[in-house]
């Protein structure tokens, strides 16, 4: 059911909105039939404000329960080729069973970037088979996810949208991006 709600503009006009979802739209008026799309922000060199040892920042905040999340094992299985055994073991393929903090790097990332959307953590450590990774964590989030990259990541042949935020300019393959992106590296 919807509601309605009166809602007085900057003229003293009451106007009634139906609407029952999010709070979307613009100077507080909610648009309908309106689905927030979150976005991947990259911002390209050196960002004081970003999380820059991903690894160390994981082992020291991470939570057991992050392993348990469908998704997670998911990119666990694709990113190590791992299984995971509990919140503090996983079964790798080449390491076999290893604590939770000797996973790799950019799956330590990973793990932090969906975990901990409102963060910005430096994205370099991981590799170009975390990139498909890092698209489906931001078209997941119900949020606007950042990240900070000191090199050009390879999202391969596909359309996207990312925003690079040093300029920002909204780039939609990987033809854009380095033309976009390779000013500020």
């Amino acid at each position: 059911m919807a509601c309605m709600a009166a809602k007085e503009d900057e003229n003293g006009l009451e106007r009634e909105n139906l609407w029952n979802g999010p709070d979307i739209g613009v100077n507080g008026w909610r648009l309908p039939n309106m689905e927030f799309k979150s976005m991947l922000n990259i911002y390209y060199g050196e960002m004081p404000e970003a999380i820059y040892n991903t690894s160390l920042y994981f082992d020291n905040t991470y939570f057991d329960g992050w392993l348990d999340d469908p998704f997670a094992r998911e990119m666990i299985k694709s990113v190590d080729k791992a299984t995971v055994l509990s919140g503090q073991a996983v079964d790798s393929k080449a390491l076999g069973v290893i604590p939770t903090t000797k996973i790799s790097g950019g799956l330590k990332t990973l793990l932090l970037i969906y975990n901990e959307p409102h963060k910005i953590f430096n994205a370099s450590t991981c590799g170009d088979n975390c990139a498909k990774w890092i698209l489906k964590i931001a078209k997941k989030s119900e949020k606007d996810i950042t990240i900070n990259l000191r090199h050009i990541m390879d999202f391969g042949d596909g359309k996207f949208e990312i925003r690079i935020v040093n300029n920002d300019v909204i780039v939609h393959n990987m033809c854009e991006l380095v033309q976009y992106a390779g000013y500020y590296l």
